[in-house]
């Protein structure tokens, strides 16, 4: 839910000067804020001109945006809604698009996009559900919904709903976990999809030559091997395969 008409602007931007020290562990005090942290300070020049666009004030509001992407390294439109202690790391390359929606507590690492993927006037940007984390590089593309508590893996490419509690990785993103609530995005645990199934796959052309050879001379059951591969392969389909009941 979208909370920040609720306080005033000056506690909005108090609110975001705190927020590095919830999601940062290498915080180390408030002087560090000034230096080096972009993201708050692009979140902060939103909050202005996001007030400025919607009392009337476009073209001032855009120019704010423009001299905020400068130094920031941040593009953010002043039309997109942005809940409360949302957190852009590092930030460097964030792109928000203006029809965006993200709610509250999200965590977005840099050289994340929300764009389009249509010219249509309308809604065409995503809308990130509160308390999700955003990998670096990721792409999160048109009028879809990134549900609560989920994860995306950096550099996926999202073009579809993600259900709430969910990790989803690759190209294009494929839910891999549900239930994900109390994980954290841990991409040094998170499957290569791609790795996976060109292994299924070189294995799979090993059993079929086997197959045309004699059983004495590749001296292999090729009918257990062929149950393992088989299992194994099942096993990993299932896990990438929305539970569409949840």
């Amino acid at each position: 839910m979208i909370e920040q008409e609720k306080i005033s602007l000056w506690q909005q931007i108090k609110e975001d000067f705190s927020v590095p020290k919830l999601n940062d562990p290498a915080f180390d005090s408030n002087f560090d804020i000034f230096f080096n942290y972009p993201g708050v300070w692009a979140i902060i020049n939103y909050r202005v001109a996001n007030r400025l666009y919607n009392k009337g004030f476009e073209k001032l509001s855009r120019a704010i945006s423009g001299i905020s992407s400068f130094f920031t390294k941040t593009d953010i439109h002043p039309a997109a809604k942005i809940g409360r202690r949302v957190f852009l790391d590092h930030a460097i390359g964030v792109v928000i698009g203006s029809t965006s929606i993200i709610e509250d507590d999200v965590l977005i690492y840099q050289g994340v996009t929300l764009g389009g993927v249509s010219l249509n006037k309308g809604k065409r940007h995503p809308t990130i559900k509160s308390n999700v984390v955003i990998g670096s590089g990721a792409k999160v593309l048109g009028n879809i919904t990134i549900g609560s508590n989920s994860k995306i893996g950096a550099n996926s490419v999202v073009v579809t709903d993600v259900p709430e509690n969910s990790t989803a990785v690759g190209v294009p993103a494929r839910i891999i976990r549900k239930d994900a609530k109390k994980d954290k995005l841990a991409h040094n645990e998170l499957p290569d999809i791609n790795k996976e199934m060109f292994k299924y796959l070189i294995e799979r052309i090993s059993i079929l030559e086997n197959s045309v050879k004699k059983e004495q001379d590749c001296n292999c059951d090729i009918n257990e091997k062929n149950e393992v591969l088989e299992k194994e392969y099942n096993d990993f389909i299932e896990a990438l395969i929305v539970n569409k009941k949840g």
